[in-house]
């Protein structure tokens, strides 16, 4: 067992996000997590991520704010605060904040090559 002082948590760089903050709350490196790892995002306004695809399921939950998640057909969700969205392998996503205040959203994704990855 390992807690997290979130004083002391660490940004990291998400590939392809743009106006936004991202800290890596739990992992292997932060507390020797194993199956997945979880972040925290904040997207300022016009903030997101462009339409891509991984290999390993994802949870999106937001806790504050208001996020868009549009498919790789063009379907798009708003998320709002206390919503949450599964992202199963292969599934596109792109990520926009179209309002004019911060968005804070938990996330938590599979590692690769875990058990869970390896059924997908």
């Amino acid at each position: 067992m390992k807690s997290v002082d979130f004083k002391d948590v660490k940004p990291y760089q998400a590939p392809k996000h743009f106006g936004c903050s991202t800290l890596k709350l739990q992992g292997k490196e932060e507390t020797g997590c194993q199956t997945f790892w979880m972040g925290l995002s904040h997207f300022l306004p016009g903030g997101g991520a462009e339409l891509d695809a991984s290999p390993v399921e994802k949870v999106y939950f937001v806790i504050e704010g208001e996020v868009t998640v549009i498919t790789g057909a063009k379907e798009k969700i708003v998320l709002k605060k206390w919503d949450s969205i599964h992202i199963g392998p292969g599934e596109e996503r792109e990520i926009i904040n179209t309002t004019n205040y911060p968005a804070t959203m938990l996330v938590a994704i599979e590692y690769p090559n875990t058990s869970a990855a390896k059924k997908g």
